[in-house]
């Protein structure tokens, strides 16, 4: 998968440095994953929940941090839209 962006996990690493470990090892198994369906992801993260418009959500460090993304399967790319605390995730709106 082509993962886009690096940026956005590379500053929010900086603004919550427990986090950046767990965020860089979900990118790089992003990056080396071939993720066909929802259920390709589903079989590696359990615990992902999916929504509408290919958005995926992602828990990292358990749970305690979210990643949004939308996932284009038939050009294998997936594009973070977001990543935040889990709970400014639950006043978030997708």
């Amino acid at each position: 998968m082509n993962v886009i962006s690096r940026k956005t996990i590379n500053e929010f690493g900086k603004k919550y440095s427990d986090a950046k470990k767990s965020l860089l090892s979900w990118y790089h198994e992003a990056c080396t994953a071939d993720w066909k369906t929802p259920q390709d992801i589903k079989e590696r993260y359990s615990s992902a929940s999916f929504l509408s418009s290919n958005l995926v959500i992602f828990n990292i460090k358990g749970n305690k941090y979210r990643l949004v993304a939308k996932i284009a399967y038939k050009t294998q790319a997936v594009f973070i839209k977001w990543i935040g605390t889990h709970s400014e995730y639950d006043k978030k709106k997708f």
